[in-house]
């Protein structure tokens, strides 16, 4: 069986993680045609939980017997941990101790062991020495064709509650939620535009597509962290070369923007990566998608109260 994405393998992996998700609405955000995929009240917060669940449940009883370990920014902990539950294993998850204290809370809860790592480098380092010294299945947190194929679940959840979609406005991290989402929407709706955002300093998949193969981040610093991996990793790279039209770059201050609008008009608190393709909605996209159906992807909302305040706060003040 090919893990190539197919409309008959979307199929599949959705129906494999469908009784552990959720169907995510989507709500008009007051900006013409714009509609937000509300994604951040998914399972686990965030859109991670569908490419968890995908890899996951494709490994066999036999990868799993230890366990799995993972290696994130907070979402995608939380997700693997949130599957691991669900599915009777022990999850060991790797974080930055940069991380918003509310995910490593999470993981906690969710029964898994969290592991606090100096930076990036050295948590990816600490991930490899656990799977191999523990036997542990490695989720990774945006490589891999079942990982993409779980994100095309959102696409095409999207493209069934959308059907009029013009356009799309995806963020991208390492770009695992990237190349699932744009590879479903381009199968289904090969006309809709794909658009990817990035933050200003960090975008490495922008970079990654004008050099023609996967590049490490330029490692500036943005409050997206969620949006700020090491690299660009070979397959989601691949998939978001054929399948996104253009990414267009956001910074701070736009994110903060973004966050406080999208509080005000739907009083959602978002975590400034959740907020990222609103933030280009509202600024880059603006006017080349004016009048256009398009979906901002809302995705995730791991943040504690006292940041989340801040942000919206010096948004105002702004």
């Amino acid at each position: 069986m090919t893990t190539d994405i197919t409309y008959e393998n979307i199929c599949r992996i959705r129906d494999q993680i469908s009784d552990r998700i959720v169907t995510t609405p989507v709500v008009s955000l007051g900006m013409g045609n714009a509609v937000l995929k509300l994604e951040l009240f998914q399972n686990g917060g965030s859109f991670k939980i569908r490419g968890a669940l995908a890899v996951m449940l494709n490994a066999g009883a036999d990868a799993l017997k230890n366990g799995v370990v993972a290696v994130s920014a907070g979402n995608h902990a939380i997700a693997t941990a949130h599957a691991a539950k669900s599915l009777g294993v022990h999850a060991t998850v790797v974080m930055m101790k940069s991380a918003n204290p509310a995910r490593p809370a999470a993981c906690k809860v969710l029964g898994a062991k969290v592991i606090l790592a100096e930076d990036v480098n050295r948590a990816f380092e600490l991930v490899e020495t656990i799977r191999d010294e523990e036997k542990r299945l490695f989720v990774h947190p945006y490589e891999g064709p079942y990982t993409a194929l779980g994100t095309a679940t959102l696409g095409m959840e999207i493209c069934a509650q959308v059907p009029d979609l013009e356009a799309i406005i995806i963020p991208i991290g390492g770009g695992g939620l990237c190349a699932g989402v744009s590879s479903a929407v381009k199968l289904l709706k090969p006309k809709c535009k794909v658009y990817g955002v990035e933050p200003e300093g960090v975008d490495n998949m922008r970079l990654s597509i004008i050099a023609g193969s996967a590049q490490k981040s330029p490692g500036k610093e943005t409050i997206a962290d969620g949006l700020k991996p090491p690299a660009s990793a070979p397959y989601s790279f691949g998939l978001c070369r054929d399948h996104v039209d253009d990414i267009v770059l956001i910074n701070d201050d736009d994110l903060r923007g973004a966050m406080a609008r999208l509080f005000s008009e739907k009083k959602l608190a978002v975590e400034p990566a959740g907020a990222a393709s609103t933030a280009a909605l509202m600024g880059p996209l603006k006017e080349r998608l004016a009048g256009k159906k398009v979906v901002a992807i809302v995705s995730g909302s791991n943040i504690d109260i006292a940041t989340f305040a801040s942000h919206v706060e010096a948004a105002g003040a702004a």
